[in-house]
């Protein structure tokens, strides 16, 4: 008589165990993923604050040196108001023409 049952090559507690092992290991890769995004990320904030704070002392620079051009007499530097102010027609220049 012959045997109906199917003969596998490996048992169901080792195909089992195989599988367990490979979801571990996935399961720690996606760990290390996860770690490495957070890093990163806590890297581009810090990033981001330095470079606020760059732009802030540039601003901060730039503001000085308005307010400095703003407060020079001009008059005690040689400047004379003008006579008369004429005004110059210019061609109206659209991008529909």
């Amino acid at each position: 008589m012959l045997s109906s049952r199917l003969h596998f090559p490996f048992s169901v507690v080792s195909l089992s165990l195989g599988a367990v092992m490979v979801l571990a290991v996935v399961y720690i890769g996606l760990i290390a993923v996860v770690m490495s995004y957070a890093a990163l990320t806590v890297e581009f904030s810090q990033s981001v604050r330095n470079n606020e704070a760059v732009v802030g002392m540039l601003e901060a620079e730039y503001l000085a040196v308005v307010a400095n051009i703003t407060n020079i007499d001009y008059v005690a530097a040689g400047y004379v108001a003008p006579h008369t102010k004429t005004f110059v027609p210019a061609k109206s220049v659209t991008a529909l023409r």
